[in-house]
């Protein structure tokens, strides 16, 4: 009885996190054609044996970094989309639009990018800090969660599952 039940479990958790790698496909596919096709993203597949030989780390360390860096981005998802809240609701009142914590959080995302050579959330990060357009930021932070899912999708998932219970509590 408990094998069915852990079979049960297993296979809904891999349907799961299946479904979110085919969504953050199909939103990567879409940004492409629409705000983000200046950025060659989508199409991008890390390849960790680069950091693996340029950091001198075992491929085992490396992964569990990329893991780290996952769960780091969908955390930080969630300030981002706070911060962007704000600027909206700035911009709506016509007051004064402060990038500045924004811009600091992209700046830590980036350097953890930049040293785990994950080349398309260094490019996403980057228009983060540099850009001024919200709806461009939006989709600069779908894509970047889009990206962090495709680079890890059981990871992606546990983490996003882990915030949601977190929220509810």
């Amino acid at each position: 009885m408990i094998n069915k039940l852990q079979f049960f479990i297993k296979s809904s958790h891999e349907k799961s996190v299946k479904k979110l790698l085919n969504n953050a496909t199909k939103a990567c596919y879409l940004l492409r054609k629409g705000l983000l096709s200046n950025l060659n993203i989508c199409d991008y597949k890390y390849d960790i044996s680069i950091a693996v030989r340029e950091l001198g780390l075992d491929k085992e360390l490396v992964a569990q970094l990329v893991d780290d860096y996952v769960a780091q981005v969908m955390k930080a998802i969630v300030q981002f989309e706070d911060y962007l809240t704000t600027l909206n609701h700035l911009q709506n009142n016509h007051d004064k639009l402060d990038y500045t914590a924004f811009r600091e959080l992209a700046h830590k995302n980036l350097g953890v990018a930049r040293n785990l050579r994950i080349k398309d959330a260094e490019i996403l990060l980057y228009e983060l800090m540099k850009k001024d357009d919200l709806d461009y930021l939006l989709a600069c932070l779908e894509a970047l969660k889009a990206c962090a899912v495709k680079l890890s999708p059981k990871y992606a998932y546990d983490t996003l599952k882990l915030i949601e219970v977190k929220n509810s509590l």
